[in-house]
């Protein structure tokens, strides 16, 4: 019980590129730069049942609150695991930022998980596109982000 409370809201940081090279940290924690026309956001959690409303209602809010957006990443370095609940969640996000001219992507999928989306028909559906790593999601979606400002994170 105590495994699912923990997971069922996981650690989700929206992510920015540091300056000098090709590493995404937590926006809160680091100087780094971002995009107004791309939203990068890291899952700390394998999707399934539990916590998938938790990612769509994380990024429904995000992305309401940028105007200028075009693109929504969604890093899945650390997730190990997706189940059916997750992959319809995905793919009501998929259809709802594609109804508001938001185009979804996928970063550094681990092989089990793109095994499991490949049996499905999400990736024929996904408006977006499928990068091996977060930099080249990054430099593709907005080829200008390094040239970008770096923001400075909140004081503790």
């Amino acid at each position: 019980l105590l495994l699912l409370l923990r997971t069922s809201r996981p650690h989700m940081a929206v992510i920015g590129l540091v300056d000098g090279t090709e590493h995404f940290r937590n926006i809160l924690r680091h100087r780094v730069r971002t995009s107004p026309h791309v939203f990068s956001i890291r899952v700390d959690e394998s999707l399934y049942f539990a916590n998938a409303r938790f990612l769509e209602d994380r990024i429904y809010g995000e992305v309401a609150a940028r105007d200028e957006l075009r693109h929504v990443v969604i890093m899945c370095s650390a997730v190990n695991e997706i189940d059916a609940s997750a992959l319809e969640s995905l793919e009501a996000v998929n259809e709802r930022l594609d109804a508001a001219g938001v185009k979804l992507h996928l970063s550094e999928i681990k092989g089990p998980v793109m095994d499991r989306l490949q049996k499905t028909d999400f990736l024929l559906h996904l408006t977006g596109e499928v990068f091996l790593s977060q930099y080249q999601a990054a430099m593709t979606l907005d080829p200008d982000l390094a040239g970008r400002p770096e923001s400075t994170p909140p004081q503790a």
